[in-house]
């Protein structure tokens, strides 16, 4: 079998069982919802046409969420938790989890490809990339820690 095929294979069995649980989940807890204190204001009018347009008209969004970095879990979820009907959900799953899947394995791959090329070519290089990345990474995340952190100081002293 080929690798392309195998992969994207893979990866479509894994992206419609994270997302279809995804769905699930904000179906459990808009059922949830409906029956705790919460329930009066998620039954307004406002609410219920918001409820129903995402019925109607959220499968396309639902869709192209796959094709976004982020949004994804949010669409599932709120599919689920705004009830929107299975015949209108599964079909959104399927293209769109066809398309995130043939996505990541042709992109992923080549990624691959090229690292495999330059450890096998110039493995002094290729370590020296991965030892740059993960100090990028290291420092976004030292940065973003320091940040929240400071923020965090700062409101405490504003609420002081």
């Amino acid at each position: 079998m080929d690798e392309l095929a195998l992969t994207a294979g893979v990866l479509y069995v894994i992206v419609l069982l994270r997302a279809g649980g995804t769905f699930a989940v904000g179906w459990l807890a808009g059922a949830g919802a409906r029956r705790s204190r919460f329930a009066g204001k998620i039954s307004s009018a406002k609410f219920r046409r918001a409820e129903r347009a995402i019925q109607r008209w959220g499968a396309p969004v639902v869709a192209g969420s796959f094709l976004t970095v982020g949004f994804q879990t949010a669409a599932n979820f709120l599919a689920g938790s705004m009830r929107m009907p299975l015949p209108r959900y599964l079909p959104a799953l399927l293209l769109g989890g066809a398309a995130w899947a043939l996505i990541y394995a042709t992109a992923g791959l080549g990624v691959l490809e090229v690292l495999g090329r330059l450890f096998a070519e110039r493995t002094v290089l290729g370590v020296s990339a991965v030892a740059v990345l993960l100090l990028a990474v290291c420092g976004v995340v030292v940065y973003r820690r320091r940040k929240a952190v400071l923020s965090s100081d700062d409101t405490v002293a504003e609420e002081s």
